[in-house]
Parts: C-alpha cells; structure tokens; sequence
C-alpha cells in the first residue's frame, strides 16, 4: 500500500510539474531596462548636425550665410550657445590647437626661463622662426611666437621644455580633459596635421574661453608686433596674423589656422558694451574664416539676450588639474647660458606698441604668402 500511495503521488506531482512547465516557457523574461542615450557635453540639442538656433516669435536677424563645415557662437560671460552647426563634429584643428597648447602650458612654465632648442623643435616644417639647436629662448618670447606668427618650432620647444614632448603632450590632453573637450585629441602640440589627432567648433569655444581667463594668454594672443631674435646675427619679424584685431572693433584675442586637410580654422573674440563673444569655425575655405567669424560675431552682438541658446559651454571638471609652476627642465648648462646671453639681454622680442602701415602690409602679404607657399597650420 506504501509503496503504491508513494507511487500516486509521485505521478500526481510529475502530472502537476508538465501542467505547469508550458505555462512558465509561455511568460516571457521581461527586456532590460534601456538605458538613456548619453547627451552631447554642453546639452541635448547639440548633438545635432545642422544648423542650430532657437529664433523667438517677431522680427530678430537671421543667421548669415557662412560657409564652413562647423561652428560656434557663444557669450563667454553667461556660457551661452547663442547658435552653432555640427558643434561635436570632430575635425582636424590645424593652428587653432595651438590656443589648447598655450593655454595648458603657460599656467606650467616659468615666463623667465630659458628653453635650449633641441633637435626635434628646429627640425620641424614648416618652422616659422626658424630656431636653432642648441640656442636658449625665453619661454615668454616662445608663446609669443606661438600666439602670433603660429610659430610650429616654438610649440615643440614649449611641449619640450616640461621634460620632454611626451609630457607636454600629456599636459595638453589633460587640460582637454579638465575642461570636458571630450572631442578632441592632441597628437602635435601646433596643430599639424597628424593621425588621430582632432577637435570639434564646440571644444575650441571652451579653450578660447579659457584663454580669456588667463592675462597672460592675451597678453600673448593680443600681441600686434614685433622682432624675434634667433640668434646674434638674426632676427624674425613678428606680425599678429589674426587680423581681427586690427579690422574689428571690439576684437581682444584670436587664432588662425590653415593645413590643406584642414582647410581654414578660426578662432576669434571680441567684447562691446561689457559683452564678450567667442567665435570658432572649422573646415573653411582659404582666407574666408576672420570675414565669416566677423559677420557671426555681429549676428551675435545683435541678438545676444534675445534668442533662446541652443546650450551652453560647461565649465571644467573638478577638481581642478594641479597645475605646478615649472623650471625648463631644458635649461641651458653654463656654455649654453653664454651662448644664449652672447644671442642678446633681455627679452628677445622687441613688441611693438601697434600696428604700423608697414606692419599691416606684411601682415596682409605675410598671410596670403604662409598659406599659399607652405601648408602652415
């Protein structure tokens, strides 16, 4: 009997487990969560690719025709977009990356010392001021040549001179970083074309915006000319290339860039009635980039606090990137500082307090010939 009741149930419960086995397969497992799309840096609506603006009911200015495959115009007081198109799209930089490059290294590099020119730096073309191996500059007179006549040696000393390229270069991707610049990658520290390396409208609004912060950048940047002395026996004539300075009212800084991969890039800035404007533009044609960025900066001085921004430029990851003050681990020994001293005392370059009609004409000349002649960044 025990074993036949041990039997039933053991067949009631077989029963009771196949009755119940299709009805658990036919209850599907419910789909994960989905999990949210990440948003563009700076706001959702900047993900898009287009042109972007918010025009308010009534009568407002239109956006100019620009042509460029991206750009940006934004109040760098409030951190508002006012307009922009394909703001993360990811371009090749050119000479604008160098604004990156300054603005990550003077806040690391002693202004007085002396940086001895190694092979590396004088070797690369196109040069610029041509420095000379084994001469010593001034770290001041560097960003000077830098910021004005986009000097490419001068960018290598200076990512050099914080003990070698590779930790300048880790200085200038880390400074991308702190200011969430999440599109770009800095590959050469003067914007050369070079694989992988690339930035996007919306990253070069966040460093002009940072350079704005630093007297010495625009003491630098604002720099309208001048003579840079290479050795005893010669000297580079300094001319500001960003001519915004000269031609619009109101303008305080800028860079200006040009690689034929490149096209024409810009970044320019300017300030009327106590309201500072950024704008970058990528992938222009040649020399049409300081005439677009004009006719975007009056679009934005004219509706500034009338349409609604399209976002915002965000301010910088905390905490803040340590940023020590640095000797030139590349400062010359006893002969160098001789030869550096027999170059001349002082400060290398003589800056001018303006522009002269001189100036003005080499400038013109200056940049039609840098971008025709040679592919300069």
């Amino acid at each position: 009997m025990r074993d036949r009741f041990a039997l039933a149930v053991a067949g009631a419960v077989v029963t009771a487990a196949a009755a119940v086995a299709p009805a658990a397969a036919a209850s599907p497992t419910p789909p994960p969560a989905a999990s949210p799309a990440p948003q563009a840096v700076g706001g959702a609506q900047l993900a898009g690719h287009g042109v972007l603006v918010n025009y308010p009911p009534g009568p407002v200015p239109r956006l100019p025709k620009v042509t460029a495959s991206a750009w940006v115009i934004a109040d760098a007081g409030t951190g508002q977009v006012l307009a922009a198109k394909d703001p993360h799209g990811r371009y090749r930089p050119a000479s604008t990356l160098k604004v990156l490059t300054a603005i990550s290294l003077i806040p690391v590099l002693n202004p007085n010392a002396m940086v001895v020119a190694r092979k590396q730096a004088t070797t690369v073309s196109p040069n610029i001021v041509g420095l000379l191996a084994g001469h010593a500059y001034k770290v001041s007179d560097l960003f000077t040549a830098l910021l004005t006549i986009s000097a490419n040696d001068a960018a290598m000393a200076l990512a050099q001179a914080t003990g070698s390229l590779s930790q300048g270069m880790a200085d200038i991707n880390a400074e991308a970083r702190h200011l969430q610049a999440d599109d770009t990658v800095a590959v050469t520290p003067n914007g050369l074309d070079a694989p992988g390396q690339h930035t996007s409208a919306y990253d070069l609004a966040l460093f002009a915006r940072q350079g704005l912060r630093i007297p010495a950048f625009l003491r630098y940047d604002q720099t309208t000319g001048g003579l840079f002395r290479v050795s005893q026996k010669k000297s580079v004539g300094l001319w500001n290339q960003n001519t915004l300075l000269a031609t619009y009212p109101g303008a305080i800084g800028g860079k200006i860039g040009w690689t034929s991969a490149a096209g024409a890039t810009y970044v320019g800035m300017a300030r009327r009635h106590g309201v500072t404007l950024i704008v970058t533009l990528l992938h222009c044609p040649a020399l049409t980039e300081i005439n677009a960025g004009k006719s975007l900066l009056n679009w934005g001085f004219a509706v500034d606090g009338k349409v609604r921004p399209v976002g915002t430029l965000v301010g910088a990851r905390q905490p803040p990137r340590p940023a020590p003050i640095r000797s030139a681990s590349t400062a010359p020994k006893a002969d160098q500082v001789n030869r550096a001293q027999s170059v001349g005392s002082g400060p290398s370059v003589v800056v001018a307090a303006g522009f002269s009609g001189v100036v003005l004409l080499a400038a013109g000349i200056g940049v039609a010939y840098s971008r025709r002649q040679r592919a300069r960044p």
